[in-house]
């Protein structure tokens, strides 16, 4: 069968869609293995590349469906991940090779689909000029956002002080006289995002007695803040001050106290990692300690896909896609594994929890009591 470029256009960016989660999985792969974005210190880092290839793969999908001329501008995604490519001090080249890779292995997937649906080779070069053409267009602009980002230097007090404490959070010796904060006492990380935040932070070292050092992070509304003094401040007499102030649109999670320079790094990454679960649940304010699993398997690309396929995807074979067994096990986990209290809980019989942990253990392929942890966590952090 041949096909008009319209139509061309059309089946292969349905085609392509279809297979989007192999696409993009595919691509990640590759990026990673260039150059481990993981190894960059800062936690946001990651989830910001993982937002920019998704940006990427869905603007050349864009590009297939309309063309070339008539797509939309780059999108914001990926200058804003130049911009912190540039700022973590990732080198121009490795962000360049990134996008060489993950151009071709588009160009693969696009050839492999009109092989498959008869395209005209006349026509498919056509479709492969445009996405060389708006790879050359990514490049550029990419190029372009990474060097002015570069030469940017800090100005004002605020930025310089950011510009410290980033440079001290990756381990570089700098001076940080004009911190005004002492990086060998005891420490408490916080971390602070919505409107407004600042105020807040004050108030709490106001009220906990310590000294306060804060900064905002770039084009967001997220703070990262220490609590200083001479003795140690647990977290839990924080979160409680936290709560107590009742704070209003803004999130705030709390690490755990630690000594010195090593130490101040290492709560600030705890409460930067417990970020991401106080966002998914959607709470007021979080300690580390009480969502140290969740955290590490949101960072954990690995094993976060491997609970998904050994724990839930199974269950969505059910007739109702797995919504009675979730719900059976999510109250089951909060009754400490009470046969009983989950009846209740779920106004149920006992012999109807029985039969659906029953039915869970038939699909997983293992005993419930073997696997409980797992599939609690999968539960909390993935579905």
């Amino acid at each position: 069968m041949r096909h008009s470029l319209e139509q061309a256009r059309s089946l292969l960016a349905e085609r392509l869609r279809e297979r989007l989660p192999e696409l993009k999985t595919a691509i990640q792969t590759r990026v990673y293995s260039i150059s481990d974005p993981r190894e960059v210190r800062d936690p946001a880092y990651v989830q910001g590349l993982n937002a920019a290839l998704a940006a990427a793969v869905e603007y050349r999908l864009e590009v297939l469906e309309v063309g070339e001329r008539h797509a939309a501008d780059v999108p914001s995604a990926l200058l804003a991940q130049a911009r912190l490519d540039a700022r973590d001090r990732v080198p121009l080249d490795t962000v360049l090779r990134r996008y060489f890779a993950g151009n071709a292995l588009f160009a693969d997937f696009l050839a492999e689909e009109a092989e498959r649906e008869g395209v005209p080779n006349a026509t498919l070069r056509n479709l492969l000029a445009a996405q060389a053409t708006v790879g050359d267009r990514l490049l550029a602009a990419v190029s372009a956002e990474h060097a002015r980002e570069a030469q940017v230097r800090p100005s004002g007090t605020a930025e310089r002080r950011r510009e410290t404490v980033k440079r001290l959070l990756a381990g570089e010796f700098v001076d940080h006289a004009e911190l005004e904060y002492d990086l060998d006492a005891q420490h408490l990380g916080l971390m602070a995002r919505g409107q407004g935040p600042e105020p807040l932070l004050r108030e709490l070292a106001k009220r906990l007695d310590r000294r306060l050092l804060a900064v905002q992070r770039e084009e967001e509304p997220t703070w990262a803040a220490w609590l200083g003094g001479s003795r140690t401040l647990e977290a839990e007499e924080a979160v409680r001050v936290v709560a107590a102030l009742d704070p209003k649109g803004v999130t705030v999670t709390v690490g755990e106290p630690a000594e010195g320079l090593a130490g101040w790094r290492f709560s600030h990454l705890q409460a930067k990692a417990a970020l991401a679960v106080a966002e998914r649940r959607g709470v007021t304010v979080v300690r580390y300690a009480d969502v140290a699993i969740e955290a590490a398997t949101l960072r954990d690309d690995l094993l976060a896909k491997s609970l998904r396929r050994l724990y839930l995807e199974p269950l969505e074979q059910m007739r109702d896609g797995g919504k009675d067994a979730r719900d059976t096990l999510r109250a089951y986990f909060a009754a400490e594994r009470n046969v009983s209290s989950t009846a209740a809980a779920l106004g149920v019989d006992r012999r109807t929890v029985r039969n659906r942990i029953r039915a869970i253990e038939d699909l997983v392929g293992r005993p419930l009591n073997l696997i409980a942890a797992d599939l609690e966590i999968a539960l909390r952090v993935i579905d």
